[in-house]
C-alpha cells in the first residue's frame, strides 16, 4: 500500500512538472505582439460597436490623454469584427474583446497569442458590459497602458546612449535613446535634446535637497515655483534677459503620486511656455525621494513640435523617466 502511495505521488508531480514546463515551453515560444504605440484593438461584433457597448468603449479607452495642449485619445482604437480577429491580427499587443453573453465576466489575460500581450474580456447583456466596463476602466486603463509602456522600455533598450553624464553628475542613469545628445550640462542641471519634425523632444535633470518640496495643499505651487526657478536658470529663450521656460499660467497641471526606481514620487503633468515669447508644449515631471542620498531627484521631459500630435512624444518621454535607476 505504501509503494502504492509513493507511485501515486511520484506521478503527480512528475504530471505537474511537466505542466508547468510544458506551459513555460508554449510561452516561451510564442511570437511577438506588434502595433503602433498605444494601439488598442476592439474585438467587438458591429451591433455592439454601433450601439451604446460602442459608446460606451470610447468614452473610456478614447478619453483625452492628461497634460496635451490638444485632445488626444489614451488609446488609437482600431475595431475588428470577432469573425476577422485571426492570424497576425491576433498578434496585436494590447486588446479588448467584447462579447453578448449569458454570462457576465470581466477578466484579464496576459500573453494569449503573443508576448508581451494583455486581452480584456468583457462578457455579459449590454447593460452588464457597460457597466463592467465602467468598473473596471481604471485597471485595464493601467494594465494595457503599463504593457504598452514596457513594450516601449524594450524596444528604447535596442540602442542606447552611451553618454555618462547622469552617473558621474548625479550617480543615477535613465535609459535614454542614441537619438538624444547632451546639450548643457551646468552644475545641478543636465539637459538632453532629440530633434524630430518641427521641433524637440527634451530630458532634464537635476536635485533639491530632501524636504524642500511639501506634501499638502501647496505642492502644486511649490512645483511651479520650482519649474519657473530652473527656467529662468537654465532654459533661456532668444533674448536671455526677457525669456525663459516658465509653467504655463492659463493651464493647471495634473499632479499624482507615483512610484520611480521603487521610490515614492510626484508625477506632475502639464503645459511649460516661454515668458514673452510665443512657444509652448507639454511637460512631464518626476520628484523622487532619495532618501538613502538625502535629495529629491527631479527628471523631467518636456517637447516642442508644433502643429504634431504629442501622445507618443511624450509616453517616449514618460517610458525613459520611469528608467530611473539610482545608485545604491
Amino acid at each position: 500500500m505504501k509503494k502504492l502511495y509513493a507511485i501515486i505521488v511520484a506521478l503527480a508531480i512528475f504530471t505537474s512538472c511537466e505542466d508547468r514546463k510544458n506551459s513555460a515551453s508554449a510561452e516561451q515560444y510564442l511570437p511577438e505582439s506588434y502595433g503602433k504605440v498605444n494601439l488598442l484593438a476592439v474585438v467587438v461584433d458591429d451591433e455592439l460597436w454601433q450601439g451604446k457597448v460602442g459608446d460606451s468603449i470610447r468614452n473610456i479607452y478614447a478619453a483625452p490623454t492628461d497634460g496635451l495642449p490638444m485632445e488626444e485619445p489614451l488609446f488609437s482604437i482600431k475595431h475588428y469584427t470577432p469573425e476577422v480577429f485571426d492570424g497576425l491580427l491576433t498578434k496585436c499587443r494590447s486588446v479588448l474583446f467584447v462579447k453578448s453573453s449569458d454570462k457576465k465576466q470581466f477578466k484579464i489575460k496576459e500573453n494569449v497569442y503573443a508576448k508581451p500581450q494583455k486581452i480584456v474580456y468583457v462578457t455579459g447583456t449590454d447593460d452588464e458590459i457597460i457597466a463592467q466596463l465602467s468598473a473596471n476602466a481604471k485597471e485595464s486603463i493601467t494594465t494595457l497602458k503599463l504593457n504598452e509602456l514596457r513594450s516601449k522600455q524594450q524596444f528604447i533598450e535596442g540602442s542606447l546612449s552611451r553618454d555618462k553624464t547622469l552617473e558621474e553628475t548625479f550617480g543615477f542613469s535613465l535609459n535614454i535613446p542614441s537619438a538624444y545628445k547632451m546639450v548643457k550640462n551646468e552644475d545641478n542641471f543636465v539637459w538632453f535634446e532629440r530633434e524630430v519634425p518641427k521641433g524637440t523632444m527634451n530630458i532634464i535633470a537635476y536635485t533639491l535637497p530632501f524636504g524642500s518640496i511639501p506634501k499638502d495643499s501647496t505642492t502644486v505651487d511649490a512645483i511651479i515655483r520650482m519649474r519657473d526657478s530652473i527656467g529662468k536658470e537654465y532654459v533661456p529663450g532668444r533674448d536671455p534677459k526677457r525669456m525663459h521656460m516658465i509653467t504655463e499660467k492659463a493651464y493647471a497641471p495634473f499632479l499624482y503620486d507615483a512610484i520611480v526606481d521603487n521610490k515614492p514620487a510626484l508625477e506632475t503633468k502639464g503645459m511649460w511656455e516661454m515668458k514673452n515669447f510665443h512657444m509652448a508644449g507639454p511637460f512631464i515631471n518626476y520628484i523622487v525621494e532619495d532618501k538613502q542620498h538625502d535629495r529629491l531627484v527631479v527628471i523631467e521631459g518636456l517637447t516642442f513640435a508644433p502643429s504634431e500630435d504629442k501622445r507618443d512624444f511624450m509616453f517616449e518621454i514618460e517610458a525613459i523617466l520611469k528608467s530611473l535607476k539610482i545608485k545604491e
